[in-house]
């Protein structure tokens, strides 16, 4: 995507033209607001160039830069003399750390990510006309999508729960999460899932990939440096060893490995 925006290079808008194109988005026009995302194409392409070494794909980022924008867009006040690509450049920043924020340790496929952008915009539409929180039910009438799917979308994104986190306390005894988990085969807590035994099962370029890219935090660009390959192969692979992993954490799968053809 990157190239074909560098490639079409739409023409900047002129401050006048902007504050028209906005006075019309804000009344209800779908194509002044396409209009306003294409007129500003570099400008957001420059501000995801900032976060470019954070190990998230640059269209991914570029997609939630245009939220940022469209949002920028709907709350921009035309009643004050100031450029919109003052206002625009925060609100475009916030967006996408916020992204990078929810983006955690948990991986969530895109098609979640998307539908719980759409429920918090939904819910600050609802906040602003109603003065309160949309239910459930009232968020998937307005997104058109099953109450199901809402749910799934807002619980993917919420943090993950702390094995230490304190569920009761009385009388000086407190219960955790960890005391909750009940564990047949092992009084140590979680040592019957094989995360070591499935990591030493890997060949060495599949153990160098999950342990640089989720023990180093590094990107699919840093390993792809690393192993002589491209990022699209790491990308690829990356997907191919989890899979594998996930196959090798299966109870019927457990005594036979799993093989994959790998890439070179």
């Amino acid at each position: 995507m990157q190239e074909y925006v560098e490639q079409r290079k739409p023409p900047l808008l002129t401050q006048e033209t902007m504050r028209e194109l906005i006075r019309e988005a804000q009344a209800g026009n779908a194509e002044a607001r396409r209009v306003m995302v294409e007129g500003n194409t570099r400008l957001v392409w420059s501000i995801v160039q900032r976060f470019s070494s954070r190990g998230v794909e640059l269209d991914d980022l570029y997609q939630i830069g245009c939220i940022g924008l469209l949002k920028a867009v709907d709350k921009f006040d035309l009643s004050f003399e100031v450029k919109f690509s003052t206002y625009a450049v925060p609100m475009i920043i916030g967006e996408i750390q916020r992204f990078l924020r929810d983006d955690g340790m948990v991986k969530v496929s895109r098609s979640i990510r998307e539908l719980n952008f759409k429920i918090r915009h939904a819910t600050d539409d609802f906040l602003k006309d109603h003065e309160r929180s949309p239910t459930i039910s009232e968020i998937s009438a307005i997104l058109d999508v099953p109450v199901s799917d809402v749910i799934v979308a807002m619980d993917a994104m919420k943090d993950p729960a702390s094995l230490q986190e304190q569920l009761y306390e009385g009388e000086g005894d407190s219960v955790t999460l960890m005391d909750q988990v009940r564990d047949e085969r092992s009084e140590k807590g979680f040592e019957h899932i094989p995360l070591k035994d499935i990591i030493s099962r890997l060949d060495p370029r599949d153990r160098t990939i999950i342990v640089m890219r989720f023990y180093m935090d590094c990107t699919q660009s840093d390993i792809a440096e690393r192993l002589g390959i491209s990022q699209v192969q790491v990308s690829r692979l990356e997907k191919k060893i989890l899979a594998k992993m996930k196959a090798y954490m299966r109870p019927d799968l457990m005594k036979e490995p799993v093989e994959t053809k790998g890439e070179g």
